[in-house]
């Protein structure tokens, strides 16, 4: 009998995992199909929800598109870089030049590119928890260890310096900073920062700096940028056009660096060689960076009171005070809320087995905190996107579906749990 030959994908991708797009949202899809309306709460996707691109970025890609044919720089087309440059001179930033920035179709991409000119095998990275999961899983996938620094709910989600520096062994090489953070929408104290800064610069640790919601906080609250407090070791500072100006189909990031890059020439110069050898990232979508970061800022316009995301973030933030069973660490920046279930009232609680039933039962789709490096079951994450009245009626069929919850008998072994979240795979 012929023996069947199967294709194996490769060993590197066996502990990778993007739940936010995984089995859930595949069911989800397929519930679609069959003509149910799936409420999806999973992606902090602003053009799903009704958001537009500023006019002023489609007009720049446009009247641009004749330049925009042919590869571009591999770091990037000038106007676009120099537009980082300058933004980075207003938060007070030092020596940054259009050498010292690339950009990349996404943040996604150049989180990869980065982490891979840095690290060697076994690397140490270390890595918030909960965290956005591209950052574990690029530190895995290029060969590198990720260490999760906890970031407690009993502690608003901020990181303890202290902790953090317990961490560090001999082959960590870096450290990941989230701020304004997803999954949970903490915006880090600047004392904090100075800490990690601080921790940074004694173990020379390059700082990855993720701010790609940085335009986006609430009821007074900023993020402070990291390279502004960065000094005497290398700081890459990452953001993009995604979220703060609803672009995420443009696939336009930057990362730019700072700090001691007359220390760096050598890893700024393999960096330079993996850009390369993608040729260039998306030409006619940088042209929109220029006009993004020089023109009005109208993401105030929905973050401050009255503006819809700054309602959505209430009526979240309301719904969570009136429900029975969660609890939530406000959120002061981002496009998320972290909501946890309290352990006293639902001690059984699971969060996978919970997604499934709500996404099958109520057709609403949540991603399960697991999904985000964290050891306890009992939160999930939601994105405040979607308008204030239709987060209300969400938000009535969690409470609906944890009182269902609450009135089962606690029968489900993890073995069960884990085969309900992963049966559509």
């Amino acid at each position: 009998m012929k023996t069947e030959f199967r294709i194996r994908p490769s060993d590197t991708t066996r502990n990778v995992r993007y739940e936010i797009r995984g089995s859930l949202a595949r069911r989800a899809l397929e519930l679609e199909r069959l003509g149910y309306e799936i409420t999806s709460l999973n992606i902090g996707n602003p053009g799903a929800f009704g958001f537009r691109t500023p006019e002023i970025l489609r007009l720049a890609m446009i009247e641009n598109l004749p330049q925009a044919e042919g590869y571009s720089h591999q770091k990037g087309i000038f106007p676009a870089r120099e537009a980082v440059v300058l933004q980075q001179q207003e938060r007070g930033v030092k020596g940054v030049s259009t050498d010292e920035v690339f950009i990349g179709n996404g943040v996604s991409e150049l989180i990869d590119l980065t982490l891979r000119a840095l690290l060697n095998q076994g690397d140490e990275v270390l890595v918030p928890a909960p965290d956005y999961p591209l950052w574990t899983a690029a530190v895995t996938l290029n060969g590198g260890s990720p260490v999760h620094y906890p970031c407690r709910p009993e502690n608003q989600f901020c990181p303890d310096p202290e902790e953090v520096e317990a961490l560090i062994t001999p082959r960590t090489r870096a450290i990941v900073i989230i701020n304004p953070n997803n999954p949970t929408g903490a915006v880090y104290p600047r004392a904090v920062l100075e800490r990690l800064a601080r921790i940074a610069e004694k173990h020379q640790l390059v700082v990855f700096s993720d701010e790609i919601y940085d335009g986006i906080t609430y009821d007074g609250v900023k993020a402070v940028p990291m390279a502004t407090l960065v000094h005497d070791t290398l700081c890459a500072t990452m953001s993009g056009l995604s979220k703060i100006y609803r672009a995420c189909g443009y696939r336009v990031g930057w990362v730019s660096f700072s700090g001691a890059t007359h220390r760096a020439g050598e890893y700024l110069s393999a960096l330079e060689l993996l850009s390369s050898l993608r040729l260039c990232s998306n030409v006619p979508a940088q042209f929109a960076v220029q006009s993004a970061l020089g023109g009005y800022q109208s993401i105030l316009d929905l973050t401050n009171p009255g503006g819809r995301l700054h309602d959505s973030r209430k009526a979240i933030i309301d719904a969570v005070a009136r429900s029975k069973y969660l609890r939530l660490a406000r959120p002061d920046g981002a496009l998320y809320a972290f909501v946890e279930v309290k352990p006293e009232a639902l001690p059984h609680f699971n969060d996978s087995q919970f997604a499934l039933e709500l996404l099958e039962q109520r057709h609403v789709l949540i991603t399960p905190g697991v999904s985000f490096n964290v050891p306890y079951r009992n939160h999930f994450r939601i994105t405040n996107l979607p308008d204030s009245q239709t987060l209300v009626k969400v938000f009535a069929k969690i409470e609906a579906q944890l009182d269902d919850y609450a009135a089962k008998p606690v029968a489900t072994s993890p073995a069960r749990v884990v085969e309900a979240a992963t049966r559509f795979k």
